[in-house]
């Protein structure tokens, strides 16, 4: 019963952390071209071979 006073708040508290640094992750722009990284792996570089 002990463990679990200490579990739950840690638990809790990395939960917080984890929605927090997902909203920060959202207001800062993280998530706006989602389809651009997608696309860029079938962009054939000319410059590249070597």
């Amino acid at each position: 019963m002990t463990g679990l006073l200490l579990l739950i708040p840690i638990a809790l508290g990395l939960g917080i952390f984890g929605l927090a640094m997902f909203f920060w992750a959202m207001r800062d722009g993280q998530f706006e071209d989602l389809d651009g990284a997608a696309n860029r792996i079938l962009i054939d570089d000319e410059d590249d071979e070597l």
